[in-house]
């Protein structure tokens, strides 16, 4: 009983990590509407900026970790931000309205371009975090075994779940969020009726890329590093991901997103854990291919 409630507590940051994650690429879906791998690359290139910059700051000009960690946190929104608004604007803005493909293989250079940039800059060195807030807290003792998080994955925790609600706040109490909602079902109407489509599709875009800014930074500040490769991979399950809810409802997204996580927490605790990546992506496709299904069938 008490190895399933740790395993259930470890569920929650990857739970919050995924959903938050979810939310941010779904609203950028809803002006897209094209299967983008950019957003999970903006997700990695975050954590490596940190990295460099952090180490920079720490080795270089001996600041001490905490400082070290802002100035790694402030380049990080800077260059990943200005990263997101230029794909955005110069980018995907202008392909959108092309064939899928173009966005594709559009989105599949960007990720190298990102990728490649922050491995050169690394020198291709694998640069890793001092541990820090790693302090448990209990939330279950049986004498034998006890229930804990460490202060980081609180943390993390909360800060992804408040980017869920306010962003959920604004989708749907702000005027913003109703010009985005008009311009995710008919564009053309839309203009028609006095709003910019392009403006939307570009802070929309750019509030995405804020929101994989931050889960990269909060989840390399976790796992202490990020790997060359991680966009990629994060990409793929993103956009997977995000389809277990659906894409038309940011927050649904969110909370199939979250669901994903639990199983697959649960997999890698009782499962075999070589086949847990073939697992959550098969079941992300199945999923996928379902929910097309039903659409064809409404």
């Amino acid at each position: 009983m008490a190895y399933l409630l740790q395993q259930l507590a470890n569920a929650v940051p990857l739970a919050a990590l995924y959903a938050a994650l979810a939310f941010g690429y779904a609203v950028a879906f809803g002006v897209t509407k094209r299967a983008d791998i950019t957003y999970g690359a903006i997700f990695a290139f975050a954590g490596q900026i940190l990295l460099l910059f952090t180490e920079l700051a720490y080795v270089r000009f001996w600041l001490v970790l905490p400082a070290a960690l802002v100035v790694g946190a402030c380049a990080s929104i800077v260059y990943s931000l200005a990263a997101g608004l230029w794909i955005g604007r110069s980018i995907m803005l202008p392909l959108v309205s092309k064939s899928p493909n173009t966005v594709i293989v559009a989105a599949l250079g960007i990720m190298i371009v990102l990728m490649e940039t922050a491995r050169l800059a690394a020198n291709t060195r694998a640069i890793w975090l001092p541990p820090f807030l790693n302090d448990t807290v209990v939330f279950w003792n049986d004498g034998l075994f006890k229930v804990t998080l460490t202060h980081i994955q609180l943390i993390n925790t909360a800060f992804m779940c408040a980017i869920v609600a306010i962003g959920t706040l604004i989708l749907r109490r702000t005027a913003w969020g109703r010009v985005w909602r008009a311009v995710t079902d008919d564009p053309l109407a839309a203009e028609l009726c006095g709003t910019s489509a392009n403006r939307v599709f570009l802070v929309a875009y750019a509030a995405a890329a804020l929101v994989a800014t931050i889960c990269g930074i909060l989840a390399t500040f976790y796992y202490g590093s990020m790997d060359f490769g991680a966009g990629l991979m994060f990409g793929l399950k993103v956009l997977l991901i995000a389809a277990v809810g659906g894409y038309s409802d940011p927050l649904r997204s969110a909370g199939g997103a979250a669901g994903l996580a639990v199983v697959e927490t649960m997999w890698g605790a009782y499962g075999p854990f070589v086949w847990r990546d073939l697992v959550v992506f098969s079941l992300l496709v199945l999923l996928l291919v379902m929910s097309r299904r039903e659409r064809v069938v409404l």
